[in-house]
């Protein structure tokens, strides 16, 4: 897997700006030409967390690399700007003052438990049935948590019970090269 250098950094922040804009403007959500960086033609998992003065105002993403990154990055975008129910859809209006934050993420691996975890390294991804609940790596190191904290949480996430992790929800981690407007 290619890293991603600057300048791929750079072209997916645009691009997630761009389309979110195109999208306000027109509702109608622009397919970006694939450019020829072969790093951005991967297919990978990818968030698009979008922050309002500092505070959280939409995160959406993909755990599994379902497309490649120049059109999942911006297809994430607009669903973080517009689709996350826990808040209003954004206007064109409040766009300048969002800041637009993306995580692409490593393939997931198993886990077995707490000491397979590296608190502010992975992100953990907890399923059982239909069930799943997924948090960023980032968030366990905001909040302080240890690594049994971060396993339990992401199972209450998940709408399972705290210990699910030991009674048979699969555990899976990724890490996340994260990155955002300046």
């Amino acid at each position: 897997m290619c890293p991603l250098n600057n300048d791929a950094r750079d072209y997916l922040l645009k691009a997630a700006r761009s389309t979110i804009d195109a999208y306000l403007r027109s509702g109608v959500r622009p397919v970006p030409d694939p450019p020829s960086a072969r790093e951005l033609l991967q297919k990978r998992g990818a968030f698009v967390t979008l922050y309002l003065r500092g505070r959280l105002r939409g995160c959406v993403g993909y755990a599994w690399p379902l497309t490649p990154l120049y059109r999942a990055v911006p297809e994430c975008a607009v669903s973080a700007a517009v689709e996350d129910l826990r808040f209003r859809p954004l206007s064109l209006a409040g766009l300048p003052d969002i800041e637009i934050e993306v995580s692409v993420l490593s393939g997931l691996d198993q886990a077995g438990g707490p000491s397979d975890i590296l608190v502010g390294t992975h992100g953990l991804l907890v399923s059982q049935g239909p069930r799943r609940g997924l948090l960023l790596p980032k968030v366990a190191v905001e909040h302080g948590w240890t690594p049994r904290k971060f396993l339990e949480q992401t199972c209450l996430k998940a709408g399972l019970p705290r210990q699910a992790w030991k009674n048979g929800a699969t555990v899976e981690r990724f890490a996340a090269t994260v990155f955002r407007e300046v």
